[in-house]
């Protein structure tokens, strides 16, 4: 598969703009999956949650601008959600066939707190042409829970949007996808909004914590590798070590006890 990420710099409050944006970079080129960077379509810093209201679409809002544009592949753009009274930091997958996976940010990073509600769909792991995908966003990746969790539940490919400002995520993914043996695609963002700089350098990680693909810290662009996802299946890191049948899980339970 050719798997890629979009790293772009959206333009604050612009909703249109930044569609338009994702629309040119989506038809730019052949892929079998892309990946866009956290809500990418409304930029990041807001100051009051009218901001935010005034720039979140409905998920079948998205879904419908996207499925109305011929694209090859897979794309997973991220997005402000509006569900009811409610607002999500979200990312929706959706295929060339029209079908849509939608994932809520979980964990929550300092003032999204302020606008934005958790994530209330656990963490998706769908398939498409054979193949498993999981998803996170961004300060998901700081908990290894999260990334295990999708392991677990079969992922071949991890879809990780972000919008990155702490300086250690590209190299801790090293360590998430060599203790899953997944594959990780982060689409990060480039730019320095009210004062809040981003890290851009976006990755596209291997099964064994080896970096594939990274980009610049400060340049838009498209950026793609050929990979074999069934690697991810090939769990063995030892010839008598299975990272995933040497699990032992029932010493983990103080995990979900809070101890």
């Amino acid at each position: 598969m050719k798997i890629g990420f979009a790293q772009m710099l959206p333009k604050l409050l612009d909703l249109s703009g930044n569609l338009e944006k994702i629309k040119a970079l989506m038809t730019s080129e052949d892929y079998d999956v892309l990946v866009f960077p956290e809500l990418a379509t409304t930029g990041y810093v807001f100051e009051n949650i009218d901001e935010v209201w005034n720039v979140a679409m409905s998920v079948d809002e998205l879904v419908d601008f996207v499925t109305s544009v011929k694209r090859p592949g897979l794309i997973v753009i991220g997005f402000a959600e509006k569900y009811g009274d409610k607002l999500f930091n979200s990312s929706v997958a959706i295929t060339p066939e029209g079908d849509y996976y939608l994932y809520r940010k979980i964990h929550l990073f300092d003032r999204e707190k302020l606008w934005f509600s958790p994530g209330n769909l656990g963490f998706t792991v769908f398939d498409w042409r054979g193949y498993k995908f999981g998803m996170m966003i961004c300060f998901d990746w700081i908990f290894p829970e999260a990334m295990r969790t999708l392991a677990v539940k079969g992922a071949d490919l991890v879809l990780h949007s972000a919008n990155l400002v702490l300086p250690y995520c590209q190299n801790a993914m090293t360590t998430r996808c060599l203790e899953n043996h997944v594959f990780a695609i982060t689409a990060n963002r480039i730019g320095e909004e009210r004062g809040v700089k981003f890290t851009g350098m976006s990755q596209i990680t291997g099964v064994k914590g080896d970096i594939l693909l990274r980009y610049s810290p400060d340049g838009e662009g498209l950026g793609f590798v050929e990979v074999n996802l069934f690697e991810s299946r090939d769990k063995r890191i030892a010839t008598l070590n299975n990272i995933m049948l040497d699990r032992r899980p029932e010493w983990y339970l103080d995990l979900t006890r809070g101890v």
